[in-house]
């Protein structure tokens, strides 16, 4: 599969990965403080190995995230890029005030109000130094409903008016994902840590909806926060430590993709391209190492016969 013609940058560029995107919520200091030269470099080691697709979020890092990789893109033609936000909550200062438009702040709260939308929107080109978003996502809404009835309606307005490209869903939970794609008239979704190795629940329903409505899917969060890259020094499922039956999964499915000289990293994030439906993956990465190690992915030989014996894991 590939990233779709609406998602995709507008110019093509020679060599560029059609099927791999950076996620940028790792320079918005998740987990750990990065620093703005450490940031600018990750996506120049991006772009320098065939990344063009960038995924990023007010919510990481409350704008230091949009802020870092709007500046790391300064001067790279614009039509190159593709540029992936969204919206659906508010930044906001230490004392819980909204930061002034374009600013970063402490933290973000929910806000799926039509006018949240937009004036999220505003900052959020404000902090990119961008006149337009490829993809705008609606951020992990929690109550669909309200969503449907007032952010979905101010997406499609910003489409039509061609402030953005094309609009879309991401979230973690595949059951409300699968209203979203039933009940709106969106392009594109993210979802994330549920078609992995070890959490294939959107693969029951999410996906074969989105194939009949001819939605795209984008999968985030390959590694369920670590646990496939690294069973052993990063057992973290879902941002918190992995339990005993989850690592022991996890090292089996290292071990069977040792014996056919695989590393497990790679068969994580080449996994879900492998599942009907899903146009490209979005990986995460804080250094340019991290980014070498999942580009490496797209590439790396991985025989046929192994996923099945992952499938038996």
């Amino acid at each position: 599969m590939a990233f779709r013609a609406g998602v995709r940058p507008l110019t093509a560029t020679p060599g560029a990965s059609e099927t791999f995107g950076l996620g940028c919520a790792p320079i918005g200091n998740l987990f750990r403080a990065v620093a703005d030269a450490d940031a600018e470099a990750t996506v120049h080691a991006a772009l320098a190995d065939g990344i063009r697709f960038f995924d990023t979020a007010p919510h990481y890092g409350a704008g230091a995230s949009e802020r870092r990789l709007g500046a790391a893109l300064r001067g790279v033609d614009r039509d190159t890029v593709s540029i992936a936000t969204k919206v659906g909550r508010r930044i906001v200062d230490a004392h819980g005030d909204p930061v002034p438009v374009g600013g970063s702040g402490a933290d973000t709260v929910g806000d799926l109000s039509a006018d949240g939308v937009l004036r999220s929107v505003e900052g959020s080109l404000h902090r990119l130094g961008t006149d337009r978003i490829d993809v705008l996502y609606l951020h992990d809404p929690v109550d669909v409903d309200e969503a449907l009835r007032e952010a979905i309606p101010a997406l499609l307005r910003l489409r039509e008016e061609g402030v953005v490209r094309a609009i879309g869903v991401g979230m973690v939970w595949p059951d409300p994902l699968t209203r979203f794609v039933r009940e709106a008239d969106i392009d594109i979704v993210m979802i994330a840590g549920r078609v992995t190795l070890l959490d294939r629940t959107a693969e029951s329903d999410l996906l074969p909806a989105a194939a009949d409505r001819g939605v795209g899917v984008i999968a985030a969060g390959v590694y369920n926060s670590g646990i496939l890259a690294d069973p052993v020094g990063s057992p973290y499922f879902d941002y918190r430590e992995a339990g005993p039956e989850l690592r022991r999964r996890a090292l089996a499915l290292r071990d069977r993709c040792t014996a056919r000289g695989v590393q497990l990293p790679h068969a994580a994030a080449r996994y879900p391209l492998d599942r009907r439906g899903v146009d490209a993956v979005v990986v995460g990465a804080r250094t340019p190492a991290e980014v070498a190690a999942f580009v490496a992915a797209a590439t790396a030989p991985i025989p046929p016969e192994l996923w099945p014996e992952l499938e038996a894991v």
